[in-house]
């Protein structure tokens, strides 16, 4: 064999070395990012204690991955004092928690069975703990098949909570029975009465209050159309109005300073089937449900409201979101986002006082607000590696000045 042969001979050999190395690599990346454990951890909604707080979500921390609802209580540093999880074969989560005398209501769904790659059927759920985290009782229903509780309110003889049940996408049918619900249950979680209001596919409720001697309920009913909803206290319909156009959550959260109505979504801006394009919404009614004005906040793409209260200033203070477009994450098949969340300020005649975003080059979600004795306390869940989440808390002067944190 003569010199140059040689030479090419071992030339085609290193290729080939060079080649089954990186097919190796390439399937080891594989491999690790399809079985590498997406771990999140969120907190969907609480309350402010005397000394601590209470607050539900849920996590995946489990051999399964299985979303598990949680109820923890954190003291006033933010620290862990005791967490529980919901006991559940499959997926569950609570959105939102109330405390009651010796007690705390967490509502929220549960999944009762599921097929292999596939999500399974879910049932609304509201539980009852004592305040040491210990089950005392709970309570489900379903009415069409993918049923909710997003929310709670504690009232002298009992509890009402908002959600909703509609048929699945791919169950064909039509019922009057589904859309939003608004169901009153006694203080053992015994249904005392209900209400609906949508239909087969659609409707939601996601917040409620009480004003005076009626009931208020803000959610969404068609694709893109928010809802407010009047009631008596005996579950009675007087009035729904609808807004055009919101963003596909609907209306989610509601305030009142007695006088008027505060409302609070994601105000789509053109009418297409994609939410990519959405302004902050902030609308105000009237306790008859005639809209007085509205105020919107515009960023740079997917910006909403989620959730709202009034100060002791009357000012009308915002926990929010905007997402923005990534050019470098995104592919031809996939649109990325980036997600910061948003803490705004209104007076009463929808004036804007301050806007102030939240986070960096990782994901950070805004899920609930509560007024503090010094400032205003945001719940949330921000990115920490690759499509991972913790929960956090985020405290703010009523200033809007970041206290801590970044």
């Amino acid at each position: 064999m003569n010199h140059k042969l040689k030479i090419v001979l071992r030339s085609i050999v290193i290729f080939c070395i060079v080649v089954l190395i990186i097919d190796a690599f390439v399937l080891f990346l594989y491999k690790d990012n399809n079985t590498k454990k997406t771990y999140f951890d969120s907190i969907n909604g609480f309350e402010i204690l005397e000394d601590s707080y209470i607050a539900v979500g849920s996590n995946n921390n489990n051999e399964n991955g299985f979303e598990k609802a949680k109820i923890t209580l954190y003291d006033e540093n933010d620290n862990k004092k005791w967490e529980k999880l919901y006991n559940n074969k499959y997926n569950s989560s609570y959105f939102s928690v109330k405390k009651d005398n010796d007690s705390y209501i967490a509502v929220g769904s549960i999944e009762k069975n599921k097929k292999e790659h596939e999500d399974g059927v879910r049932s609304v759920l509201i539980v009852k703990y004592d305040l040491d985290g210990e089950k005392i009782v709970e309570n489900t229903f379903q009415v069409l098949g993918n049923s909710k509780f997003t929310n709670v309110l504690v009232v002298d003889d009992g509890y009402l909570v908002v959600g909703q049940s509609i048929y699945e996408n791919m169950t064909l049918g039509f019922s009057d029975e589904g859309g939003g619900f608004i169901v009153k249950y006694d203080k053992n979680l015994k249904e005392i009465a209900r209400s609906n209001y949508g239909g087969s596919k659609s409707g939601i409720y996601n917040d409620i209050i009480i004003n005076g001697e009626f009931l208020y309920t803000v959610g969404k009913d068609a694709s893109n159309v928010g809802i407010v909803s009047k009631y008596t206290p005996n579950l009675e319909r007087i009035n729904t109005v609808n807004y055009e156009f919101t963003d596909s959550f609907g209306f989610t959260g509601m305030v009142s300073d007695g006088n008027y109505l505060y409302v609070v979504g994601g105000k789509k801006v053109k009418e297409d089937k994609q939410d990519y394009d959405t302004d902050g919404l902030l609308v105000k009614y009237d306790l008859d449900l005639n809209k007085i004005g509205e105020a919107t906040y515009k960023k740079d793409g997917m910006e909403r409201f989620n959730r709202v209260l009034l100060d002791d200033k009357q000012n009308i203070v915002i926990a929010g979101q905007t997402g923005v477009y990534n050019k470098k994450k995104s592919t031809d098949k996939v649109n990325v986002f980036s997600y910061d969340g948003i803490l705004a300020k209104y007076d009463t005649d929808l004036k804007e006082q301050f806007i102030e975003i939240y986070g960096d080059e990782k994901d950070d979600y805004f899920t609930d607000i509560k007024l503090k004795k010094n400032g205003y306390l945001i719940s949330g869940y921000s990115t920490y590696d690759d499509h991972s989440y913790v929960a956090n808390f985020i405290h703010y002067t009523k200033s809007g000045k970041l206290i801590g944190g970044k």
